[in-house]
């Protein structure tokens, strides 16, 4: 009873705030978090951190300002969303982390204008799945697809705009929305084909179906923070930096190559200097999360470090370089606190006995667990040599004990960080899969291997013999 009394009481000073009484100069935002994996929420505009808002002891969260600007601001707990802001507005949300975007919706004044940013959101996955099995077509034939899927949207947009006449800038926004969310499409298609021909051979584009790379009119910084004209700009510049290399060889997100040329292309083709800097930040993070090789990430660096115009960025990307650096071949791997299935603090550098390969698995995803430690049984099936070494990367020791109990896995070879987030930010723990591949020495022979990929048998086996 008193968690519901709390939950009106926070719908009433929302709902209160939508009426004329309130000053129209401040903004209220709050809303009910189900199934909370975190203490608090995390407000952002133009990627940085707004404040930390703490939740309430019935799951519920408030926040209030009068400073608040008109445009797109997002909210993280543990997964993230955007929404859209007006001075005055009062937004109550409920999510539900067990389904997150699916369960997001917006109440209260501002609510219609981040529903409909919501429907478009899911609208847009169901159209992705639609649309994985077209790539196969002909471009002509693909457009057309893309069309009738666009022409539904305008149809939605133009309904939303007759009903609730938004502002002339949100409606800006939406339009941007629509067109950019087909551009990525388009740039996508021209990805997904790229590695189906071989070298000097180019798929056939007519003229018309790239027109859109010469729109770029939607220059504000609201376009930019949303998740469709970022997604657009990433796989064009992907592909901007393959057309640069394609008559050499396949085309290759990962490649030093691809990222050193990616990144020259968005140092002198975009003005904007805040999206320039994102952009360079967000490709050289990805790269060196999956380099493996020191000379060439101390090139992309110093790229980067003559590049960006952000000292914190620069600041950041120095140390992620540096730990990047250091799982390297012929490094020693960095030695991190451990809690072993007793609860007893190890190093890392103490649990290796001979060649071992460190994997990553978390208590929250069911799936993930099982299947990578279906794998690892099998490849220690097949290379007995190793020593396959689980470390989670949660932090609640009662759960993970629990699973690997129920589980049946070898409390022996089980190992929790002490501290997640040193121990991810030195291990590089990136990638939900990946693998580190080390001698009983501890060198490091492989520090960005994946456990799902085919060529990791191959390293083991070489290893091996």
């Amino acid at each position: 009873m008193i968690r519901t009394l709390l939950g009106l009481f926070y719908i009433a000073i929302l709902f209160s705030c939508a009426s004329e009484r309130c000053d129209e100069r401040s903004s209220w935002i709050g809303g009910e978090i189900v199934n909370p994996k975190l203490d608090h929420v995390l407000l952002f505009h133009n990627d940085i951190v707004v404040d930390t808002i703490p939740l309430q002891s019935n799951n519920f969260f408030l926040y209030e300002s009068n400073d608040l600007k008109e445009g797109l601001y997002s909210f993280q707990h543990y997964e993230y969303q955007v929404f859209y802001v007006e001075p005055g507005d009062s937004l109550m949300l409920r999510v539900n982390t067990v389904d997150f975007d699916e369960s997001l919706t917006f109440s209260g004044r501002g609510a219609p204008k981040n529903n409909l940013m919501i429907e478009m959101f899911l609208i847009n996955e169901k159209e992705d799945q639609l649309l994985s099995s077209q790539y196969a077509l002909p471009p002509e034939e693909f457009q057309a697809e893309l069309d009738s899927l666009q022409d539904i949207r305008w149809e939605l947009l133009t309904e939303f705009k007759e009903k609730h006449q938004p502002g002339p800038r949100f409606a800006k926004l939406m339009e941007a929305n629509v067109d950019y969310d087909f551009f990525a499409r388009k740039e996508l298609y021209l990805t997904a084909n790229a590695s189906n021909y071989q070298r000097n051979e180019q798929l056939p584009v007519p003229a018309s179906f790239t027109a859109h790379r010469m729109v770029d009119d939607y220059d504000d910084c609201d376009v930019h923070a949303h998740y469709s004209y970022y997604r657009y700009i990433n796989r064009l510049f992907d592909n901007l930096a393959y057309e640069q290399y394609q008559d050499q060889g396949r085309f290759n997100r990962n490649s030093f190559r691809h990222n050193f040329l990616r990144m020259q292309l968005v140092d002198s083709l975009i003005d904007h200097e805040h999206l320039k800097n994102m952009m360079l930040r967000s490709n050289i993070g990805r790269y060196l999360i999956n380099a493996n090789n020191e000379e060439e990430e101390r090139n992309m660096l110093d790229l980067f470090m003559n590049s960006s115009t952000n000292e914190d960025h620069k600041l950041e990307i120095q140390r992620l370089a540096e730990n990047a650096m250091k799982l390297t071949p012929d490094h020693i791997i960095p030695n991190v606190a451990l809690i072993s299935y007793d609860q007893t603090s190890v190093d890392l550098h103490e649990v290796i006995r001979r060649p071992t390969v460190f994997y990553f698995w978390n208590t929250e995803s069911s799936n993930h667990y099982k299947s990578i430690h279906e794998r690892v049984a099998s490849l220690k099936s097949d290379y007995p040599k190793f020593d396959f070494v689980g470390i989670n990367t949660g932090a609640d020791y009662r759960k993970w004990r629990k699973i690997i109990d129920k589980m049946g896995y070898f409390p022996s070879r089980e190992y929790l960080f002490d501290n997640v987030e040193v121990g991810q930010e030195k291990l590089m723990v990136g990638s939900i899969n990946k693998a580190i591949i080390i001698d009983g020495s501890g060198n490091i022979l492989e520090g960005n291997s994946n456990l799902f990929y085919r060529d990791i048998e191959a390293i083991l086996a070489g290893i091996s013999q």
